[in-house]
């Protein structure tokens, strides 16, 4: 018998089932659309070094 395997949604804390869950890492549709709605306001951000700009072929400095 193989255990069922629970995750922690990370918006609102249930408790949901890993296997079969379409909206894993989140427990509902809803909270899957909370996080997204946070990335797209800009409340996550990722670290990431700036890239230095190249001058574009056939420009001069």
């Amino acid at each position: 018998m193989r255990a069922i395997k629970k995750i922690k949604c990370p918006i609102c804390g249930k408790e949901a089932e890993w296997e079969g869950n379409p909206f894993r890492p989140f427990c509902s549709e809803r909270c899957s659309l909370i996080d997204l709605g946070k990335w797209a306001d800009g409340k996550y951000s990722v670290e990431a070094e700036e890239a230095k700009e190249e001058p574009e072929e056939g420009q001069d400095d």
